[in-house]
């Protein structure tokens, strides 16, 4: 999953950039409400984390203007303003769920993956062929067995997933997978691919290559 977060504390978001990358995620990290709106109309992101005080342009603007386009994208809000009326203007503003700081990492891990799960409107286990992929707890197994994959293997497995029986484009498996600044052509999809390929032989989950559309995950023997 594509993550934005919004955060002009440096320390603090380079340290939740990085756990959240441990993760699986690749995290486009921003200092400035102006950046972050820029960014969110020009790139798709499976959930946005936004600080409320940024330079720029204010989380809440950040996140009205969102909503105004007309954005699904879910929401957490993290901030330091937990007063009442902060937390109500932000949720009338369309923000998902709210969390103050300070907080613990594994709480905001949690509801990261409620949010993903809620906007994915997806089951949280999904099978295929013989191979269960859990969107809770991230992990994949086959028939029982945990499934080792490195977490850019399992972006590219799950964004196959949320279309399965579709072809997903090399391009959009790349937004996905790598974040915005990484130092990493589209091409480089093709190795994950084929990573993944050998590590689901026998499972009945068959990713094909489609020329000029991309990469179509279907049950096979």
């Amino acid at each position: 999953m594509r993550l934005l977060l919004v955060e002009d504390q440096q320390e603090l978001a380079e340290w939740l950039a990085r756990a959240l990358r441990q993760g699986g995620h690749a995290i486009d990290l921003m200092a400035r409400g102006d950046h972050a709106d820029h960014a969110l109309l020009t790139q798709p992101y499976d959930l946005l984390i936004l600080d409320l005080s940024l330079p720029g342009l204010d989380g809440l603007e950040v996140l009205r203007r969102l909503r105004a386009r007309g954005s699904a994208i879910p929401v957490l809000i993290l901030t330091a303003r937990g007063s009442t009326d902060d937390r109500v203007r932000g949720l009338n503003l369309g923000a998902d769920d709210y969390l103050t700081k300070p907080f613990e990492l594994a709480e905001l891990e949690a509801r990261i993956k409620a949010l993903l799960r809620r906007g994915g409107g997806r089951a949280p286990v999904q099978r295929v062929g013989r191979l269960d992929i859990d969107s809770s707890s991230r992990l994949v197994s086959l028939d029982g067995k945990p499934v080792a994959l490195t977490p850019r293997e399992l972006a590219v497995l799950e964004a196959l997933v949320a279309r399965q029986g579709k072809p997903v484009s090399r391009e959009l498996l790349f937004e996905k997978v790598f974040d915005f600044d990484a130092d990493a052509r589209p091409e480089a999809i093709e190795s994950y691919v084929s990573r993944l390929r050998k590590k689901l032989e026998g499972s009945g989950a068959v990713i094909t290559t489609l020329r000029g559309l991309g990469y179509l995950l279907s049950e096979g023997e």
